[in-house]
């Protein structure tokens, strides 16, 4: 048997009457990626984050190498050979990729700083990791994935042998996350990786081992070889999960958003969106598919008000909306699940009481004249709480203080709780566990069949084919084609990279 290189025992962490991790145990053995499995709020971060030194534990002890050690900060975890990459990345948007990987070791000629010394050390890491990036492009000029690649190399320029990757997939396309694994797989034989995450398929493919815990607690280490999705779920929930949801046929009704031949560009002033077309009915989920980075951001962004448009019409019922903003679209019945939810969907340093109160703060359901009601909007808070199960805090706590799942699940109970006519939904369940994603999925149909009109922008092949009622892709801006549902994976990637192009009429 493997040696290991870390152990956790009886690890627990309150937080006041929250008890995050309840005696928990974790070993970690060489040359293996050991997952973390769990539900939003299960504590898989809390507990990895005791394990950086962000936390100090209030029982329990920590093991490396098979000796035990206190661990006060993150420079201690780095001293022992502890790296890790969090799930928002900690990285300086106007610095370079090698000024980010060297920060706080960098090398020196006499009193300055040596730039050149600085790039070669990070292409020989790179060459010798297989994490090929470009030392000086800067951070903010690089795709989602680079990033990812510049976190992980940082930790590994600082010599650490055990890697902790917190939701690492969330968001990465497919592509990026297959070259991810590409990466775990040949890293494995220099460091032992904890692969915290939520996404059943991808800890069957890419761990040997998986510890599930569940509400700080737990419930069992298993190996993948011989698990499945369905039962890691049921270690997950408690119960059996419906991983595919199951919907009645729909019944289409008037159209509540047409968009025409719709023009936009992006943040660089080129052409995003190209000639757009599409058309969402009451009463029907519209997918939109594609590649990431093919115009679907702007083109949400267009109809919710939050860029303006070159040409082209936006209509909401018999409403022109083209030029209306953010506040128009709100005022019309438009809701919007945005697909950050750090920098769109909440205000961190705002409570859960603010942040449910959003849309509706100067409505008469949540404010007296221009006085907001306060009382209303802690009940109106707690009642959504514990509608949509948000773990971790009160109407009292701050948006920061709860993990990222929970976090979406507060942007998705506001912006359903309107009662919207249309709901922009951009990438619902990212960062969301199989229990909650199930819940997610139920209420959109439920949702559908309640009369709203529904656009989902997805890269979950899945998602799309067990939602939608119709299914449209985009690629470079234009919609090239519309399929059913029932369309066949193959079918439709040949579409999203621009094969077959059908150029139908979306509407």
């Amino acid at each position: 048997m493997q040696e290991n290189a870390l152990e956790l025992r009886g690890i627990t962490k309150r937080f006041g009457p929250i008890v995050a991790n309840d005696g928990v145990d974790f070993d970690l053995r060489r040359g293996e990626v050991h997952a973390l499995l769990g539900e939003n709020g299960a504590g898989k971060s809390t507990l990895m984050s005791v394990l950086y030194g962000l936390y100090k534990p209030d029982e329990g002890e920590i093991l490396v190498d098979g000796r035990p050690v206190s661990i006060s900060s993150p420079l201690e975890a780095i001293d022992l050979g502890i790296g890790m990459v969090h799930q928002h990345f900690m990285l300086v948007p106007v610095m370079t990729v090698a000024e980010n990987i060297v920060l706080a070791n960098e090398p020196r000629r006499g009193v300055f700083l040596d730039f050149e010394e600085a790039d070669e050390r990070v292409r020989d890491l790179s060459d010798r990791f297989g994490l090929a990036v470009d030392p000086d492009a800067r951070i903010e000029d690089i795709t989602v994935g680079m990033q990812q690649r510049v976190e992980i190399l940082r930790a590994l320029y600082r010599g650490a042998h055990i890697l902790v990757l917190d939701e690492p997939t969330a968001v990465l396309t497919a592509q990026e996350t297959r070259d991810l694994f590409r990466v775990l797989e040949s890293l494995k034989a220099e460091a032992a990786i904890v692969f915290i995450s939520h996404k059943l398929n991808e800890v069957l493919e890419i761990a040997d081992r998986v510890t599930v815990l569940r509400r700080g607690k737990r419930i069992d280490t298993v190996p993948t070889e011989g698990a499945t999705e369905e039962s890691l779920a049921r270690l997950m929930v408690g119960r059996d999960v419906l991983l595919r949801v199951e919907k009645p046929a729909a019944h289409p009704k008037e159209p509540v958003l047409e968009v025409r031949d719709l023009e936009v560009r992006d943040d660089r002033d080129l052409p995003a969106v190209r000639g757009a077309s599409l058309m969402v009915r009451a009463g029907e989920i519209v997918a939109l598919a594609g590649v990431d980075g093919n115009g679907q951001s702007e083109l949400v962004e267009a109809i919710t008000g939050l860029r303006s448009v070159d040409s082209g019409s936006i209509m909401v019922g018999d409403e022109d909306l083209t030029t209306a903003g953010a506040r128009g679209m709100v005022r019309h019945g438009v809701s919007h699940i945005a697909e950050d939810r750090q920098r769109r969907g909440l205000i961190l340093n705002f409570t859960l009481a603010e942040n449910l109160a959003l849309r509706e703060y100067n409505t008469p359901k949540l404010a007296n004249g221009w006085l907001l009601a306060l009382r209303r909007m802690r009940d109106r808070a707690a009642s959504l709480i514990k509608e949509y199960d948000i773990r971790g805090g009160g109407p009292a706590s701050l948006a920061t203080a709860l993990s990222g799942g929970n976090q979406q699940k507060c942007v998705i109970a506001r912006e359903i709780a309107c009662n919207p006519r249309v709901l922009v939904a951009a990438q619902p369940t990212r960062g969301l566990d199989v229990g909650a994603i199930e819940f997610v999925h139920r209420r959109l149909v439920s949702e559908r069949d309640a009369g709203r009109g529904i656009l989902l922008i997805s890269l979950e092949f899945e998602e799309v084919r067990s939602l939608a009622d119709r299914i449209l892709v985009i690629y470079e801006g234009e919609i090239v084609g519309e399929f059913p549902p029932d369309v066949s994976e193959e079918e439709l990637g040949i579409a999203m990279t621009g094969g077959g192009r059908t150029k139908e009429a979306a509407a």
